[in-house]
């Protein structure tokens, strides 16, 4: 009879351990960019933020899906769990993840909100209408934009606290757990699309 290797099963354990914690604190870090975009969906609606004006191309700037009062709740709702994380790491409760700023707070759930009307800017350039699904761009534009802009106004955050590995996992999980939340909200009746 074979002796289990105990080494490799140690091994094995550490690495899943490496990885959960790792996954983790890729969520906490990207909290304040990730809530924003379901709760302007979710509390979106009335003045869309064009006006309902038109581009030089006679098409839609935004569009009806990118509201006033979205952008304002998504932006609210990204601050406000940011400073609750704040708080909680400096209270120790969380003390194995990374520290936010609260610029780094405001950026991450601006620019997540930023570089989604962005997306739907060129979106509507290239005549794909609301709703319509732009592979892999409609799952990275507010993570683009969060780290675009924080990077841009606390850079030493970003230096301090984005390393390699945490970006690659950052990109591997976003369309994962994007896709799941809009299916979740899609069969919820709170988006017209499973995407």
């Amino acid at each position: 009879m074979q002796k289990p290797n105990l080494i490799g099963m140690v091994n094995f354990v550490s690495f899943v351990i490496e990885g959960a914690v790792l996954i983790g604190s890729a969520i906490w870090l990207m909290l304040p960019a990730y809530l924003p975009n379901n709760i302007a969906a979710i509390g979106g609606g009335g003045t869309p933020i064009d006006f309902g004006k038109k581009w030089t191309d006679n098409k839609r700037i935004f569009g009806d899906g990118k509201t006033i009062r979205g952008f304002i709740l998504g932006v609210f709702a990204g601050i406000l769990i940011g400073f609750c994380q704040i708080f909680a790491e400096n209270s120790g409760m969380v003390p194995w993840f990374f520290p936010h700023s609260i610029i780094a707070v405001i950026t991450l759930a601006f620019g997540s909100l930023l570089g989604d009307m962005i997306k739907s800017f060129f979106k509507r350039r290239k005549g794909i209408e609301r709703g319509g699904e732009w592979f892999l761009i409609d799952q990275y534009d507010f993570v683009i934009g969060a780290l675009l802009l924080t990077l841009l106004c606390d850079p030493e955050w970003m230096i301090n606290t984005m390393n390699f590995s945490l970006l690659i996992t950052i990109l591997v999980i976003t369309p994962l757990l994007h896709r799941t939340v809009n299916i979740i909200g899609y069969k919820m009746g709170l988006k017209k699309v499973p995407w």
